[in-house]
């Protein structure tokens, strides 16, 4: 259907909300000319789209799992893609986080404002894992919108579960990631991170997660939050195969604005250097946290420095003191930003030129505004306090926050010039337990948003980060993160490899289960 002109009373309402009014004049002008101004558009309707390629077909659409086929309920959906006969990464099963666009197969993005759209053409990210051989597997469970660091506003229900104790939490957004690798029903899978959800669920949960440097990774066909903080990466089990699968996964496609100025080199040769020679710099800002650092998880963390110390490494204590306002910056991106995109964008927004899902933006844009109440509590908080402040304080506070990060990113820059690596806990806490069944709506916010804090920084700086489990305290896993520089994802793997070498295998009953 052509595009209709707006009524006269459109038009009215619209200059209101634009806090004008048209003059008797104005409206019979503008009415008038409307149609002539929209005529063209008539043509864009007939001409084909541009869709990114869908090169391998599906044969085995899959199902959505249930009760004992979905093992800590990790699973969204399952089925079985093969990618190409050999390659890098042949025989590997990886699982794709379900906002990540995979042709034919349903995509939920944990809500149930999704609830029927099935996306018709194949992400960047997933096209690059099926041409080096790897075989997708399913999509993996995220709570609504991944806007949610605990995991407790997915859609459908149940919610992913704690491998190593279902009475915890697996940490968020990529949470369904995290479950199938550690319970081996996965050998990789992609997560996404904005504030944390590649690092956080892997250091509740027990598996390596890398955040690659901003832009590194394409996130072309990938449901965004905010164009400045949106990353995609891998999630395996160890830092080794966070490398291999970077390598395929690393590189710009020409379709995606982050990818300004990339550098892509190998990030699985240098891992076996060890770590003899590396530069360790303790952040001391990431300790000691009031009301959020856990003893044990700060104790585990420390050791894990010594560890490297031990064994050829170089380990001082640093201080970025803006790293603690770090959480500030980010929401000032987030809140707004988020809004901007995620909600009144319809996920691609404008003002930029890369790839635009349309089919995506066409269904979503239609769901949200009609089942708009569906929205998970995490998400219409954020609504409703982005707007507030873009209309209040006309976007100063976002402004200013990307004025800040550049500020931050120096000053993690001038403590990276003596380091290579900057090392701290993860998540500040081991994984919450899960909040009783009727909890309420401000119990559901603290388990969703209290665990980002050393994370979220490093969204907003790009900087490259990866979270190694360093022990387990109380039967529940601790990360060690490590930040580096940009574009040098290869260093940070190799002080995670590095890391795992001293610290030797991890036994744990969810690994004895994947073993078995």
């Amino acid at each position: 259907m052509p595009v209709q002109p707006p009524s006269r009373t459109q038009l009215q309402q619209i200059a209101r909300e634009f806090h004008f009014e048209l003059t008797d004049e104005e409206l019979e002008t503008f009415a008038a000319a409307a149609p002539g101004a929209l005529a063209g558009f008539a043509r864009l309707d007939e001409l084909p789209d541009e869709h990114l390629p869908v090169k391998y077909p599906r044969a085995d659409l899959g199902h959505r799992p249930t009760g004992a086929d979905n093992p800590s309920n990790g699973w969204s959906w399952v089925c079985s893609i093969p990618g190409a006969e050999d390659g890098p990464l042949a025989g590997k099963r990886v699982a794709i986080k379900d906002n990540i666009c995979v042709a034919g197969i349903p995509m939920l993005n944990g809500s149930p404002i999704m609830e029927g759209y099935v996306p018709r053409e194949d992400a960047t990210v997933v096209t690059r894992l099926l041409d080096a051989g790897a075989e997708i597997v399913g999509k993996t469970a995220v709570p609504a919108f991944c806007f949610d660091g605990g995991g407790l506003t997915g859609y459908p229900e149940p919610q992913p579960t704690n491998p190593h104790d279902a009475a915890y939490l697996c940490g968020s957004s990529s949470n369904g990631s995290a479950a199938v690798v550690v319970t081996g029903q996965a050998d990789m899978a992609l997560g996404g991170d904005q504030g944390g959800s590649i690092r956080l669920p892997a250091s509740w949960s027990g598996c390596v997660g890398h955040k690659p440097t901003y832009g590194l990774v394409p996130y072309t066909g990938i449901f965004p939050i905010e164009l400045t903080i949106d990353h995609t990466g891998p999630m395996a089990r160890t830092a080794a195969d966070c490398a291999r699968m970077l390598e395929v996964l690393a590189g710009e496609d020409g379709l995606d604005p982050r990818q300004v100025g990339v550098r892509v080199t190998p990030y699985a040769e240098g891992l076996d250097r060890g770590p003899d020679g590396l530069r360790v710099g303790v952040l001391r800002e990431g300790f000691e946290l009031p009301g959020l650092s856990e003893a044990d998880v700060d104790a585990a963390v420390r050791e894990a420095a010594d560890r490297l110390a031990g064994a050829g490494a170089s380990v001082e204590e640093v201080s970025v003191p803006l790293h603690r306002d770090g959480l500030a910056i980010w929401n000032g991106v987030a809140m707004e930003g988020a809004t901007d995109l995620m909600v009144r964008g319809d996920a691609f927004g404008t003002n930029h030129k890369g790839h635009y899902t349309t089919d995506l933006v066409d269904f979503y844009g239609r769901a949200r505004r009609v089942r708009a109440q569906d929205y998970s509590v995490t998400v219409k908080l954020t609504m409703l306090l982005g707007h507030y402040l873009s209309e209040q304080y006309n976007h100063h506070y976002y402004a200013k926050s990307q004025n800040l990060g550049r500020r931050l990113r120096a000053a993690y820059d001038e403590a990276l010039e003596g380091v290579d690596v900057l090392a701290l806990p993860t998540t500040p806490m081991k994984a919450m337990r899960i909040p009783p069944p009727g909890a309420s709506i401000a119990d559901v916010l603290t388990a969703a948003l209290s665990n980002i804090v050393n994370t979220a920084p490093f969204d907003v700086t790009g900087n490259p980060a990866i979270s190694v489990p360093a022990a387990f305290s109380d039967g529940l896993p601790v990360g060690l993160m490590l930040v580096g520089r940009h574009w040098d994802d290869a260093t940070v793997l190799r002080a995670g490899h590095a890391f795992e070498t001293v610290r030797g295998e991890l036994r744990t009953e969810a690994r004895e289960t994947a073993a078995a």
